[in-house]
């Protein structure tokens, strides 16, 4: 429970640092663009730099699932809450930019910054785990801080697990409207927690192509390509599924099937 304790803490430090930094910057910076860019790189940290002490808190066994699966909605919730409007996934800024809502450019950017932030991320969990903070900080660099591959199946098994888990997830994004305003959060956090639930054994149900490049890129088992093949390739086809499957075909049916009832 120490163990515990401490990651919570060192979690809420690092919620309560970027908060901190969003809000100082959007007092700062005045340009739109640089402060939207900003608020991607802090807020890209956060999810990252806390996934990070999540993640080596669920591998060491300390945690049982149930308090595992507790700790995601919760911390699912503290991030939407606290994202201040931030994608903190390629897939959502290619979303926009096919949606027209962001310029080529800008959409590179935030992606830049993603992947940035996710690349800082793994040093800043490295320095936390340093200071030694608890036996599981300890333990974890006494090992070198290795890490291993979550990939419990075939490559095309997990790609296709990761494809389907970013399709739900998105399904449920861009129905999110049909909820109220106070439950949309929380809609949203319960369906991450089932898909950490259903798929978390076989691919990590990572869904975020930034978010596994922080987090299990750097893990042994696999290549840099066969990791990007599960968890840049698999997401943002099950992204680009979603939005094909709800903006374009089911639209098309409704419209065929309203046609052929008039006719007859």
């Amino acid at each position: 429970m120490a163990d515990a304790a401490v990651s919570l803490g060192v979690v809420v430090g690092i919620v309560l640092l970027c908060e901190a930094a969003r809000r100082t910057s959007k007092a700062l910076i005045s340009s739109a663009d640089y402060s939207l860019y900003c608020t991607e790189v802090v807020t890209s940290l956060q999810l990252c730099a806390c996934t990070h002490e999540l993640k080596l808190l669920g591998e060491s066994g300390r945690l049982d699932p149930q308090t595992g699966l507790t700790l995601t909605y919760l911390i699912t919730v503290v991030h939407v809450l606290t994202f201040s409007g931030a994608f903190c996934n390629p897939s959502g800024a290619l979303e926009q930019l096919y949606r027209g809502s962001l310029r080529p450019l800008t959409s590179l950017a935030l992606i830049a910054c993603q992947l940035g932030a996710a690349w800082l991320s793994r040093y800043a969990a490295l320095y936390l785990w340093s200071l030694g903070l608890s036996d599981l900080h300890l333990d974890h660099r006494s090992n070198g801080y290795k890490c291993f591959s979550p990939i419990g199946a075939s490559l095309p098994v997990a790609a296709a697990v990761e494809m389907a888990c970013a399709f739900v997830l998105q399904a449920v994004v861009m129905n999110i409207g049909t909820f109220g305003e106070n439950l949309r959060v929380h809609v949203l956090a319960a369906a991450v927690t089932s898909l950490v639930y259903a798929a978390g054994s076989t691919t990590g149900a990572v869904m975020n192509p930034a978010l596994a490049f922080s987090i299990q890129f750097p893990c042994s088992g696999h290549s840099f390509l066969e990791y990007a093949f599960v968890y840049w390739l698999g997401p943002m086809l099950g992204t680009a599924s979603a939005v094909a499957v709800f903006e374009k075909i089911i639209p098309c049916l409704l419209k065929k099937d309203s046609y052929w009832k008039k006719v007859q």
